[in-house]
């Protein structure tokens, strides 16, 4: 993804004329197209969005996409690529048994309201993550498989430039908010294509809507899932700070795409928002499956 900028040097001679054109311009706004992809930056400041296709890899729009954002609960997305690398390479089974620490048990909701000294399997341990989004058990899994929160979150960034997310800095597993925990659109729509790409095999916990947990039935909170035909995953997440976010994958056809929407003014915002990208750009998307690259 490549951005031109333009700079405009004023003539000290004729500022008044100058002032005069940046208000005219400040009231202007511009059409994106798939030849010209980024879009004016919208009232609100927190907003991001991109779209990809999710079989060539070329981003087919994009408005502030590499600009810095919290990722909120975007975050659990690389907390689970963490889990489901140590399941694939065997550190670790589904019937592998997470212990829960007073520091995991005290993370606010979004949570499974764990006690100190429990433990949760990895199977619903991963399924508390992608449908209940629970801050208790990402927390629990990163001490689990890192030590400490904080080792397990530098884990997390580390892993993130490895598979090229440039502008992403984790500092704890759950995307409570954190000054310091920042992410672009880009590097989101990024970690969901390389989700699907390395964890096929895994990917369809995102798609689910509810799970049982102590006989009693959870359910999530992505409502694209149901709402919008071919949707099957990834995430949702909510801070103040970061405004309504979601990772969204659809298929229809042969033809998918990976979009990400962030700082909407409200979850049913956002998710119109996603549902008139995917509609406006799915038929642009290519048919034939091709290596993961972003243009």
């Amino acid at each position: 993804m490549r951005n031109a900028f333009h700079f405009v040097a004023p003539s000290l001679r004729k500022v008044a004329a100058i002032l005069l054109l940046i208000s005219a311009v400040a009231g202007c706004s511009t059409t994106s197209t798939l030849n010209t992809v980024e879009a004016p930056e919208p009232v609100s400041s927190k907003h991001a969005a991109i779209v990809v296709d999710g079989n060539g890899g070329k981003v087919l729009f994009q408005t502030n996409a590499e600009a810095p954002r919290y990722p909120a609960s975007l975050t659990k997305m690389m907390t689970l690529y963490m889990l489901f690398e140590a399941l694939e390479e065997g550190r670790i089974s589904k019937s592998s048994l997470i212990p829960v620490s007073a520091h995991a048990a005290a993370q606010p909701p979004s949570k499974l309201h764990l006690r100190p000294g429990q433990s949760i399997d990895v199977e619903t341990a991963i399924q508390a993550l992608a449908v209940k989004s629970a801050n208790d058990v990402a927390a629990a899994v990163a001490e689990f498989l890192g030590g400490t929160e904080g080792q397990f979150a530098a884990a997390m960034t580390a892993k993130a430039r490895q598979i090229g997310m440039r502008g992403t800095v984790f500092r704890n597993a759950s995307g409570l908010p954190d000054e310091a925990q920042r992410t672009t659109a880009r590097d989101m729509a990024l970690l969901g294509m390389s989700l699907r790409k390395r964890f096929p095999q895994h990917f369809h916990y995102f798609s689910q809507q509810s799970f049982v947990y102590n006989g009693k039935a959870i359910r999530g909170h992505n409502g694209l899932l149901k709402d919008v035909d071919g949707v099957d995953g990834i995430k949702t997440g909510y801070i103040r700070a970061s405004g309504f976010n979601v990772a969204t994958t659809v298929k229809r056809g042969g033809r998918n795409l990976v979009v990400v929407v962030m700082g909407g003014d409200s979850a049913r915002a956002r998710n119109a928002e996603v549902e008139q990208l995917i509609e406006r750009y799915l038929p642009s998307a290519s048919g034939a499956p091709n290596l993961m690259a972003m243009d």
